[in-house]
């Protein structure tokens, strides 16, 4: 049985008071606590903003503290249940997965930002996950946007063109693997038996997730979730695919030539360039789509946003804050393009220098481009409070599947153990 949380008994309207709130005069000595984890992106990237803001606002400081993401998550639930509001920071970076468990368990712990930033201006698969009874609380940061990238020697060997592998179904891309496996000896994906990462890709791709929009268990007659464990099992049995365990198994299989294609996000670029003898050899195109209603080539994987604190007494200058840089400075982004290979979910910054740089690496292709204009094409779900738990069953199930368990029956094991796992 998992943890439920208290509720940290906020009221909504103090929350909300601050939308409506003057115009931000500083006074002297203010400081602002911002939480992340990550130094070379998240705190890399938080500290650009804070030289940026301070430049114009000399009488404030911002603090980053760099956490262990679950040491950082942990203290967050524990301080909120336990009403201890003071040591909270200003500012938190909050994993999109996570979001909604916050925001559900902790109500009018976090400031809504409606009113102050214009979402209109961010892809809306991220604000949908931050939106929660009418108000939209967070400022939506960097981007999981997926894409295949892909061998493009491997697949000439095999006689196949980058088109021949643009807006396909995945069926069609395990008929083209077992050619690719037959001419090159090559599989065509890495395939951890245990993570159920391409699930989830597969079930946002057709605008689906594990639960429901008022966050009901979604497993039993859920297409999309039946549609993803089949193309995962058709593709062990295809032999396209080649083992791996964990992150650095699955970058290994890549940066070794193991395998000819991957599916992932974005931020998968640095670890594909990692291998330097590959340079100019990588291509990048739409990932495959599920065959069912609501199918798309687009989807998501990973990503986070930032908060703020409804207690801090700093809570419309750190609203302010990220708003003025996060929300309106698209020079910001084409920066930290450039110096942390970090994609924003700010559309407005897709048209700039750094996003339309062609890239050697993968043949003078413009994939930062190619990535945002997927952007706005990312199917909205609802995350809920319990995807890791979810995560976990479907992990658990996975082994079953791949020995022969029927795909019917493995749906049923996953539906009776997560209904298990979170009840009350």
């Amino acid at each position: 049985m998992f943890k439920k949380y208290k509720l940290s008994g906020l009221a909504m309207s103090f929350a909300l008071a601050f939308a409506s709130l003057p115009s931000i005069t500083h006074a002297a000595g203010k400081d602002i606590t911002v939480w992340a984890w990550d130094p070379n992106f998240n705190i890399s990237i938080m500290e650009k903003a804070k030289e940026i803001y301070t430049k114009d606002h000399p009488d404030l400081t911002i603090k980053v503290e760099d956490f262990a993401k679950p040491d950082l998550e942990q203290k967050m639930h524990t301080m909120l249940a336990s009403g201890m509001t003071k040591s909270l920071p200003d500012i938190v970076l909050i994993e999109d997965y996570n979001a909604q468990k916050f925001l559900s368990a902790y109500p009018g712990a976090f400031a809504p930002m409606d009113g102050v930033v214009d979402y209109k201006n961010f892809s809306a698969y991220k604000t949908a996950l931050m939106t929660m009874d009418g108000h939209t609380y967070g400022l939506p940061f960097d981007s999981g946007v997926t894409g295949l990238y892909f061998r493009r020697d491997l697949l000439e060997q095999a006689g196949f063109t980058p088109a021949d592998l643009t807006d396909i179904t995945w069926d069609r891309f395990i008929e083209i693997g077992k050619q690719v496996k037959a001419k090159t000896g090559k599989a065509m994906l890495s395939d951890d038996p245990s993570d159920p990462n391409m699930v989830r890709i597969l079930m946002q791709s057709a605008g689906t997730w594990y639960f429901t929009p008022d966050g009901k268990p979604n497993i039993k007659g859920n297409v999309a979730l039946k549609e993803a464990l089949r193309i995962q099992k058709a593709m062990i049995d295809a032999g396209i695919t080649t083992p791996s365990v964990g992150w650095s198994g699955r970058v290994a299989a890549v940066n070794k030539g193991d395998v000819a294609s991957v599916t992932n996000a974005v931020w998968f670029i640095p670890s594909i360039k990692a291998a330097s003898d590959q340079a100019g050899k990588w291509g990048l195109t739409t990932m495959p789509r599920m065959n069912i209603p609501g199918g798309t080539n687009y989807s998501n994987s990973g990503g986070s946003s930032w908060y703020v604190l409804s207690s801090s007494p700093e809570a419309k200058e750190s609203i302010d804050f990220l708003n003025s840089v996060f929300a309106n400075n698209a020079d910001f982004y084409q920066r930290i393009l450039t110096e942390n290979g970090a994609v924003g979910t700010y559309l407005p910054a897709r048209a700039g220098e750094a996003y339309q740089k062609e890239d050697s690496f993968f043949g003078n292709q413009k994939v930062y481009a190619d990535f945002a204009s997927w952007l706005p094409k990312v199917p909205e779900v609802a995350y809920g409070q319990y995807t890791y738990e979810a995560d976990a069953v479907v992990a658990a199930m996975l082994p079953a599947l791949y020995q022969g368990m029927p795909l019917d029956q493995v749906v049923e094991g996953i539906d009776s153990q997560l209904a298990a796992q979170i009840q009350e």
